[in-house]
């Protein structure tokens, strides 16, 4: 380890969950990152889904403790679920994925250090941009994760409506005692688990921190087609989990902000973008359309149309 930085909580109450399927290309800059964070290499969690590269194998002489699944059991809400129950003695429960690169040696800690306020039940951080992301992909990630940190309760609802519960499990924290408290990560949850638990930890009166200075790099170039069926599963998960639009506010409004700012940014910075951000807009707002009536599809087109056709074929 490169360093021994000082935790607000002990060191081994703290557990790093990593979902991973062939990490493989992400492993030479993932190992050090993680390396660098000060914590025994043992309290990496690695719930692999029988990945064919030599990736388990690398983080097995990393020193983490790696779990293997059935690839088709993978869930996002239920997989997190049974690897935070493998880890009973943990008091805080880091989300990973295995393309967030953690950046500097704190990143974590600052993660962590959000929990020494006694109301936040969860923390999530900073993901800025690949350094090869042009305009589109860059304002995503500088818009949604600012520098600012702040903390969030149900009473922001009225002044940011339904961006209250926005979270990402790419790289975030859970208090385990506030987890379990709102139930744990939902078992069927095949996208956003983390705002579905959010939403339930403000309802509850918890709160939820967002820490600018823990840092992960992690962002996507989707194209075109992959923006349509992201935005396919958020439909589905609003249609699906309507209490959360009941309780927070529709998405509609927040959308129409994020274009606005979108082509104002395109416009300073990568103007020849303009007509693809144009295009996938109306991408996206098709795909959530969509995704909102699923259950006027059949369950072939929603395995076309989804991103995550594996949850769709467990379904048939």
């Amino acid at each position: 380890m490169y360093h021994t930085p000082q935790w607000p909580v002990d060191p081994a109450r703290i557990s790093v969950v990593i979902p991973t399927l062939n990490a493989g290309p992400h492993l030479p800059a993932l190992l050090p990152a993680l390396a660098r964070q000060g914590l025994p290499a043992e309290q990496f969690l690695i719930v692999d889904s029988e990945s064919s590269d030599e990736s388990c194998n690398a983080f097995r002489a990393f020193g983490a403790t790696v779990v293997g699944i059935d690839r088709r059991t993978f869930n996002h809400g239920g997989t997190r679920q049974r690897a935070v129950e493998m880890r009973p003695d943990s008091n805080i429960v880091v989300m990973l994925t295995q393309d967030a690169i953690p950046q500097g040696n704190e990143a974590i800690l600052r993660l962590v250090d959000a929990f020494a306020d006694p109301q936040v039940g969860m923390a999530y951080g900073r993901q800025l941009p690949r350094r090869v992301a042009r305009g589109i992909e860059r304002h995503a990630r500088l818009t949604n994760y600012p520098p600012r940190s702040e903390t969030r309760s149900l009473a922001d609802r009225e002044r940011i409506g339904v961006k209250t519960v926005f979270c990402s499990d790419s790289f975030a924290a859970y208090r385990t005692s506030a987890l379990a408290a709102v139930g744990g990560f939902p078992e069927d949850a095949f996208f956003a688990e983390d705002q579905l638990v959010a939403g339930r930890m403000l309802i509850d009166d918890w709160r939820i921190a967002y820490c600018g200075d823990a840092e992960v790099q992690h962002s996507h170039g989707y194209t075109m087609v992959e923006e349509f069926r992201r935005y396919f599963d958020v439909g589905v998960f609003h249609g699906r989990n309507r209490w959360l639009i009941d309780t927070f506010g529709a998405a509609e409004g927040e959308g129409l902000r994020f274009i606005r700012s979108e082509l104002a940014y395109l416009m300073r910075h990568d103007p020849l973008l303009l007509p693809s951000a144009m295009v996938r807009t109306l991408a996206k707002y098709a795909g959530y359309k969509m995704g909102s009536r699923e259950a006027k599809l059949s369950n072939a087109w929603k395995q076309r149309l989804s991103m995550q056709p594996f949850y769709w074929r467990r379904q048939s």
